[in-house]
């Protein structure tokens, strides 16, 4: 093994005992985030659900969160990263941030707590879900899987996890016996997970998969994606319903007209996100409708 694959084997295990440590409140702990309070300005908290590891999803959504508060007339943003799915749903649950940009499972339950949709954060058509195996590995058919170990990033992960599930069911994997669940906390360890060979395949999303293209050339060249689902609806943006309404109708405005400008062409890069797109709750309608049929045919989704 090289010296970089030792380096991203270690990285790998610290991120899982990080995980896997203490269940403690988020809030004890440390915040992420790169700009100070000001004590004479609202401060709203914008939380993203873990597309990425923590310091990965500052150094992508930092910049636009930047950009927000350049352009804000009143109150500024304030982003938070989690440390995986839980503790970014603990989060919405105690109806702590004000702002959320979750993927559209969690959407469903932060509409019954009180958020709203006001964006959709890229196209439906990048909603997909994929998996991820080693070139070497033997695979050809879904089939193969069976009696194999499967990574996903967490069990409500909708693009990376249910609609990966739901695809195996449609090809005749039984997903609750044939294979070897295995939720392994964030997107980049489920890749990883198949890069070591610690599972057959790997689910993830086209969003994460590009970002470890580029940060991790040598060994995604030893991975492929060999299946992918088809699509649904990207993940929302959602304001709480106590927020004013001229400071979450300034902050649609300007998410929307983001790839209208050059700097916001290159915030929405360094997102791997093609654009903002207008939306509401009812757009959300169709995964409501996904869930029933994937709870009646494969599994509940616990807490949903």
């Amino acid at each position: 093994m090289t010296t970089r694959a030792v380096k991203v084997v270690i990285m790998t295990l610290v991120a899982a005992l990080l995980i896997a440590c203490s269940r403690e409140p988020e809030g004890s702990g440390p915040q992420f985030g790169a700009t100070p309070s000001l004590s004479s300005q609202t401060v709203y908290k914008f939380a993203v659900h873990p597309l990425h590891n923590p310091a990965k999803l500052i150094e992508a959504y930092q910049p636009l969160v930047d950009y927000l508060n350049a352009h804000l007339q009143e109150g500024r943003l304030e982003l938070e990263a989690s440390r995986d799915y839980a503790r970014f749903e603990e989060k919405y649950v105690r109806r702590d941030p004000e702002f959320l940009l979750p993927n559209p499972l969690q959407s469903l339950q932060a509409m019954e707590l009180g958020y709203r949709v006001i964006a959709m954060a890229g196209e439906p058509a990048d909603f997909t879900g994929i998996f991820v195996v080693r070139k070497d590995g033997g695979l050809t058919v879904p089939t193969d899987l069976k009696g194999k170990a499967v990574s996903y990033p967490s069990d409500t992960a909708l693009a990376a996890c249910i609609m990966p599930q739901y695809f195996l069911h449609t090809h005749g994997v039984d997903v609750n016996e044939d294979i070897d669940n295995r939720y392994v906390g964030s997107q980049e360890s489920s890749i990883m997970n198949a890069y070591l060979g610690l599972t057959a395949a790997g689910a993830t999303w086209p969003t994460p998969w590009r970002a470890f293209q580029k940060e991790h050339p040598e060994e995604a060249a030893q991975l492929m994606v060999i299946w992918e689902t088809e699509p649904l609806i990207n993940n929302s943006v959602m304001v709480r319903n106590d927020v004013p309404s001229e400071v979450a109708d300034q902050v649609t405005e300007l998410l929307l007209g983001l790839d209208e400008t050059e700097e916001g062409i290159s915030i929405l890069s360094g997102m791997e996100t093609a654009r903002f797109l207008p939306a509401t709750d009812m757009d959300y309608d169709v995964v409501r409708d996904y869930v029933t049929r994937f709870e009646a045919e494969v599994r509940q989704v616990g807490g949903f």
